[in-house]
């Protein structure tokens, strides 16, 4: 059982800037579409947690519904979600543990964990096992921050770093567990 995060920053940490917009995630040209590891990582996903702000986000995207896998959606005040997404999401809420449970009781064993507040949680109950976090050439200056505070540090170690269009900074953290 693998919980991972792939997310996109800021230089100052931001995963949305101040409007809660995504336009600066375009800001580097990449004329040949280059999908920076996205195909490979979600080839090796079963099924991804997300955050409610996350899931209505995604859903004003004009674009079809860009996730192959089962998703779940992470939500107390939510009591549904839109009819058209039946089949391709899924309310779900409780406890994390609880959540992880029911999803790992359908086969669900490699999850991509999305969403500022969804990630914090998961993070502060030490349940990140990798991270890659994709750092833009661009300051904010403010909007959502990627990590909140935590309980207790959490050791992660450097897997590998690579260089995407000549300016995006790809990191690639495992959690670093005392056994």
């Amino acid at each position: 059982m693998v919980n991972c995060v792939f997310i996109a920053t800021s230089l100052d940490g931001h995963i949305s800037d101040r409007d809660d917009g995504l336009d600066w995630l375009q800001s580097v040209p990449n004329p040949d579409n280059q999908d920076m590891g996205w195909v490979v990582f979600i080839n090796r996903i079963d099924a991804i947690v997300m955050g409610r702000k996350t899931f209505q986000k995604v859903c004003s995207f004009d674009c079809p519904w860009p996730y192959p896998v089962p998703v779940f959606v992470l939500s107390n005040s939510l009591s549904s979600l839109p009819k058209e997404y039946t089949g391709k999401a899924e309310l779900i809420n409780g406890s994390l543990s609880d959540v992880l449970a029911v999803i790992h009781e359908r086969g669900h064993q490699e999850l991509y964990i999305d969403g500022g507040t969804v990630i914090q949680n998961f993070l502060n109950e030490d349940l990140i096992d990798e991270m890659t976090i994709t750092v833009l050439p661009i300051l904010l200056g403010g909007g959502s921050s990627l990590f909140g505070e935590l309980d207790e540090p959490l050791d992660f170690e450097h897997v590998k770093t690579e260089v995407l269009l000549n300016a995006i900074v790809q990191n690639h953290y495992r959690r670093r567990r005392v056994i």
